[in-house]
């Protein structure tokens, strides 16, 4: 397996060609960090659930990708908004609105990765990691 400079870039592309290509789960190697981003996701109701497995050498994360009944990906799209050579940092009144209010912003702060709405609510800043509508 090739090295990654942006492993959580790497869990949300997985995550965006599961819901495209119709599959219903899809794994990736497993981070506090992407099982943090997981969950704000099925809270959210962007995905059905997420499972550990930590059966193998290394521990997966499991992800089962949420559709409606007509059969469309609830996700729609995503964008990385920090990468690894650029970081973007918001404060509490700065956090981007998505698509004015129809989509969410995933807000890295001191107290945990949460949404932008919730870090709004709680006046923390952070880093912007990414989009989600």
């Amino acid at each position: 397996m090739a090295v990654l400079s942006d492993p959580i870039s790497d869990f949300l592309t997985r995550l965006k060609n599961a819901s495209r290509a119709g599959n219903e789960t899809f794994t990736a190697p497993h981070s506090k960090i992407k099982e943090a981003i997981a969950q704000i996701l099925q809270d959210e109701g962007y995905i059905w659930n997420y499972e550990v497995d930590t059966t193998g050498k290394f521990s997966e994360i499991k992800v089962k990708v949420k559709y409606s009944d007509s059969g469309t990906a609830v996700l729609t799209d995503l964008k990385r908004i920090s990468k690894p050579g650029i970081r973007r940092y918001v404060g509490a009144g700065e956090i981007p609105r998505v698509l004015n209010g129809l989509g969410i912003s995933i807000v890295s702060t001191s107290k945990g990765l949460k949404t932008g709405a919730a870090a709004r609510r709680e006046k923390l800043g952070g880093e912007v990691l990414a989009f989600v509508w």
